[in-house]
């Protein structure tokens, strides 16, 4: 059955045309020496081979022949050369490392999201073009994998003393450190589902290449430098080192805080992440907002009606460029209608009453955009950005009042196998779907089974075996990794370790102190906190007055002072964030504390860390 399904594959697109193919490897320089990632003594770090494929030749039968490609496109890696004074490292990470060359220095733009991959960029790029300081980083937009390996390419006390411009849209910070706290932990688990992260590297079964925006590569932990310069409005412009940027602001599209640029000197056009190789998520599979994908189709008319008939090069933060002014135009709108298809065509279902999931399976791109390689499902789909359409303005709830309030699948889980004839015959229909090649139907009706019996090993071996036949049929790198994560979690239990980036003692540094209150909110178990009350004031870098108060189990907080408090603490903003972050107010910690010191020991003690290898297919997930 999936043979047969690859197999079809081949026959509805256009495999033939190999543009794609010949734009990225144009201005190719060199690769890595080795082909390897190495730290500063020479030792490698991560081998770039693991995930790079054949760029000639058929696809395996274990995976999608349009995926395949898209991988073969992401296995060209090196220093590549974009046009006069622009170059690019690409595949060394899962994002590239741009570097503009100014007047005087080297303007780097998104350092990739692990410094051993943005390390051996610069040291790529300054091989091969003349060594000059780097005098400005841009940030596109606040996702870690623009900013996490900044931290080996430039310096806090080269910035501190304004030899380097840090530059990024209004509210990155804030953007860049929430994300990863409030539900940080949890979005980074799913991301080891979705990114794959848990997997063997390789286009094998149960094995990943990445989320097809680029390879799967090293985990660092991210380094966070906070901009010198916000970018705040469209039109504005901003020399850098010799070259005038202008810029077009796109606050709520792939990312909260995000911005297109144009360099007119070089007429060459940068939109973020907002028209990729690859059709992109209006919802991340990760867990995130669900984004407003009418402002990201605006910000792409806005940007068509700004430099459209100028630019002669675009060029991403994800894969290849785009030359010459009339590809450049037709990618932008192709990109542009897909996302409008998709959004007004859900619309239109949903206002004849169809539901979230009927939306996303009668959703498809028309044949005009079907056949567009750039807005091929390999990152996001059609499937579940239709659905996240219908999630953005009418939520999850369709109506019925059967949906109302459902039984909690751990609870429903007993009834559907005792409905289904017990776990012998549910297990024996799900075997029967199997055979026949129904393989969502087979996967569906065994999460009952493996939900309410999670010892049950041959329940758990045939969903794997479900998944894994799923998996090799996805087009999209996302789904195939979820699939393949669900299946290894099935037959070999939780992962061992944590990937490097859930630790960043840099994001912690950069939080502000309103976030450090509510995520101490968010961390105080309500089991714990009955009966407890306590107030907090804080007096912050000898200036500011806030106060935290905890009552009903819950913790607020007031940019005033609280009359009567339990404990007065001053500190500065870090040494406050430690202590909280940290879960201990220690003596040494740059705190000082007039009245009853316990308080702040008690509060931190009201917490409960949620752990973060928690399961997600095998057994409910722990409750707190």
């Amino acid at each position: 059955m999936t043979k047969a399904a690859n197999r079809r594959v081949l026959e509805t697109l256009p495999f033939n045309d190999r543009t794609d193919f010949e734009d990225a490897q144009r201005g190719f320089i060199a690769g890595v020496p080795g082909n390897a990632l190495k730290d500063e003594q020479g030792k490698v770090t991560f081998d770039l081979k693991t995930v790079q494929v054949p760029t000639e030749g058929p696809a395996p039968d274990v995976m999608n022949p349009s995926l395949w490609r898209i991988s073969q496109l992401n296995s060209f890696a090196g220093l590549f050369k974009v046009t006069d004074r622009i170059y690019q490292a690409r595949n060394l990470d899962i994002a590239n490392v741009t570097f503009i060359e100014g007047d005087t220095g080297v303007i780097v733009m998104d350092p990739a999201i692990a410094t051993s991959a943005a390390r051996n960029a610069v040291e790529l790029y300054f091989a091969h073009r003349p060594r000059k300081p780097i005098t400005a980083v841009i940030y596109t937009h606040s996702h870690a994998d623009h900013f996490g390996g900044v931290g080996a390419v430039i310096s806090r006390e080269d910035v501190a003393a304004g030899k380097v411009k840090v530059i990024a849209p209004a509210g990155f910070t804030e953007e860049a450190v929430s994300e990863n706290v409030y539900a940080g932990n949890a979005m980074l688990r799913r991301t080891m589902y979705m990114g794959g992260g848990g997997l063997g590297r390789g286009p094998g079964a149960g094995q990943t290449l990445g989320s097809a925006l680029g390879i799967s590569g090293a985990t660092d932990p991210l380094t966070l430098i906070t901009p010198t310069d916000s970018i705040t409005e469209t039109g504005q412009k901003m020399t850098i080192d010799g070259l005038e940027f202008e810029f077009l602001m796109a606050p709520g599209s792939e990312a909260p805080s995000e911005m297109h640029f144009y360099i007119s000197a070089l007429k060459a056009l940068c939109t973020a992440e907002n028209a990729c190789h690859t059709l992109h998520n209006f919802y991340t599979l990760r867990g995130a907002k669900t984004r407003d994908s009418s402002k990201w189709v605006k910000y792409l008319n806005q940007t068509l009606e700004m430099w459209g008939d100028q630019a002669e090069v675009l060029y991403a933060p994800h894969q290849w460029p785009v030359w010459g002014n009339a590809n450049i135009r037709k990618h932008i709108e192709n990109y542009r209608d897909a996302f409008k298809f998709i959004h007004d065509r859900s619309l239109h279902l949903a206002n004849a009453g169809y539901t979230m999931p009927e939306i996303g399976e009668l959703v498809k791109l028309p044949p005009e955009l079907e056949k567009n390689w750039a807005t091929r499902g390999y990152y996001g789909t059609v499937s579940h950005d239709a659905r996240a359409v219908y999630n953005f303005y009418l939520g999850y709830f369709s109506e019925n009042p059967a949906e109302l309030e459902p039984l909690p699948p751990i609870q429903a889980a007993p009834r559907y196998v005792e409905l289904m004839g017990g776990p012998e015959a549910l297990l024996d229909k799900a075997q029967k779907a199997y055979d026949a090649g129904d393989y969502r139907w087979a996967a569906q009706i065994l999460q009952h089974l493996v939900l309410a019996q999670p010892e049950n090993q041959n329940a758990r071996y045939l969903q794997a075996d479900a998944f894994e036949q799923l998996g090799y049929q996805s087009e999209a790198a996302t789904w195939r990794n979820i699939y393949f994560a669900g299946a290894q979690e099935l037959r070999d239990g939780l992962p061992k370790e944590a990937p490097g980036l859930a630790a960043s003692p840099d994001m912690a540094k950069a939080l502000p102190i309103e976030m450090a209150f509510d995520f101490l909110g968010i961390q105080i178990d309500s089991d714990k906190a009955a009966g407890k009350s306590i107030t907090i004031n804080f007096e912050v870098d000898g200036k500011e007055k806030r106060s935290l108060t905890l009552r009903n189990r819950v913790l607020n907080h007031s940019n005033k002072p609280a009359t009567s408090p339990d404990l007065t603490v001053k500190g500065s903003t870090a040494a406050v964030v430690a202590a909280l972050m940290s879960g201990k107010s220690g003596e040494n910690s740059g705190l000082s504390f007039d009245g009853n010191q316990t308080a702040l020991s008690e509060l931190l003690g009201l917490t409960t860390t949620p752990p973060f290898l928690f399961p997600i297919v095998t057994r409910p997930a722990w409750k707190g």
